[in-house]
């Protein structure tokens, strides 16, 4: 490791003679990225094999939120859940999803594939407008990175709708 430090610390050197002196050096950082367990729950099904296995997982997650709650459960191969990353939490009724932060952990946790679901705290699962685009943006971006979305739940109350038995995945 000392002679991993000792090349970095003579290559920063030959970029601060390099650069012209007009202008003084930009400071990258150098970093890590890690994923870190904060709890766990156990899962009797061991796989995800519909819409149902996804909900049972997920309904002490998002039933009782008082806002909407947006969450990425990793899958590894056997559709075994890995992983389960609340993603975003938003307002009374809506939640700003970005597809970077939805593959962030899927990437770090090795994910082969990923299901995503979120809470109406209305308790009506109807997908609105917003969840229908955002699945769809999420599909592509799954098949840029090579992680499949397998679905898109949406819970509300003690009803659910799979945005996938509804044609959007």
């Amino acid at each position: 490791m000392s002679k991993y430090q000792t090349i970095n610390h003579q290559q920063l050197e030959l970029l601060e003679r390099e650069v012209s002196t007009k202008q003084p050096a930009k400071r990258v950082n150098i970093v890590s990225l890690k994923l870190v367990r904060e709890s766990s729950v156990l899962y009797r099904e061991r796989q995800i094999k519909s819409p149902g296995d996804a909900y049972k997982l997920l309904k002490p997650f998002l039933v009782d939120a008082d806002r909407e709650v947006f969450v990425v459960v990793c899958l590894d191969t056997k559709n075994q859940p890995t992983a389960i990353h609340v993603c975003h939490v938003g307002s009374l009724n809506a939640s700003i999803v970005h597809p970077r932060e939805v593959f962030k952990s899927a990437i770090l946790a090795n994910a082969a594939s990923v299901l995503v679901a979120h809470n109406h705290p209305s308790t009506d699962p109807t997908p609105s407008r917003e969840d229908i685009e955002v699945t769809r943006r999420l599909v592509e971006a799954g098949r840029i990175v090579g992680i499949e979305l397998l679905d898109h739940v949406v819970v509300g109350g003690e009803r659910f709708v799979s945005l996938k038995e509804k044609g959007y995945v």
